[in-house]
């Protein structure tokens, strides 16, 4: 526990829009869910922060308690551009969970049973299938899709209780996966608990990734926008603005007023 609260102490988050978010590097983010993972008690629940659920948290004053107690990492480039405006550099790494979980697989030289919830049972057990071919030291379970009834929750968590999990990965989409979490997913069913959004359609292959270089360039948004424009315009189009002008209002706040 040393070496990990050092990484702690080294790495203070930083408050946007009234939620403290980690300020890791990518080697201190992976040392430290591979550590929370290995924890003989507790539970450690990671998710993540981006332009789209900082919006929803604004209006969903439960959602935003629901995230005070789990650890936030940073996803987006909008995160990034918030925090320059308010603290004058972007965070260290994009630790965005589409990403980092897979990363997180192969950094984890002990091998570990990770179960999975979300998605379509095709897409959920796909997944499975291409995680064991990323990383075949692991052992993966399918625990649930995603289309349970909520009344089953009890016996879903339970089912997880029951596998001996190291970590959980729940792709059910924010809020909703992060509220399920916390209120289903206790210590017993794993030490680490990772929300993870639309990876498992990713893993799958049932959507596509944007290009190597889309990537790079922080464009991948622009991509799934035009992927699924229907579903993604509104998020993109008219949430990253109100998403930025709120982190100019933070800024001004705190570079103007004083006010932290």
């Amino acid at each position: 526990m040393n070496q990990l609260s050092e990484i702690i102490e080294a790495s203070p988050s930083r408050s946007l829009l009234g939620l403290d978010v980690v300020c890791f590097g990518y080697a201190e983010a992976l040392a430290y869910a591979d550590t929370m993972a290995s924890m003989p008690f507790g539970q450690t629940v990671i998710a993540f922060m981006n332009a789209n659920n900082a919006n929803i948290m604004f209006e969903d004053a439960q959602y935003r308690d629901v995230l005070s107690r789990q650890v936030i990492f940073p996803d987006g480039v909008g995160l990034d551009i918030a925090s320059t405006f308010v603290y004058g550099e972007a965070f260290p790494a994009n630790l965005n969970g589409t990403d980092f979980v897979p990363a997180l697989l192969t950094y984890m030289e002990q091998p570990r049973r990770i179960g999975l919830i979300g998605a379509r049972r095709d897409i959920v057990e796909r997944a499975a299938a291409n995680f064991k071919s990323h990383a075949p030291w692991h052992e993966f379970l399918v625990v649930s899709d995603g289309y349970f009834d909520i009344a089953n929750s009890k016996a879903i968590a339970d089912r997880a209780a029951s596998l001996d999990l190291d970590v959980l990965l729940v792709a059910l989409g924010s809020p909703r996966q992060e509220k399920w979490i916390d209120r289903h997913i206790r210590p017993e069913c794993a030490p680490l608990v990772i929300s993870v959004g639309a990876l498992f359609d990713f893993t799958a292959e049932a959507f596509p990734r944007a290009p190597g270089i889309v990537r790079k360039l922080r464009l991948e948004w622009a991509f799934r926008m035009l992927n699924e424009p229907r579903r993604l315009w509104k998020r993109y189009i008219i949430g990253n603005p109100i998403f930025l002008a709120r982190a100019l209002k933070q800024a001004f706040k705190v570079r103007v007023l004083g006010d932290a």
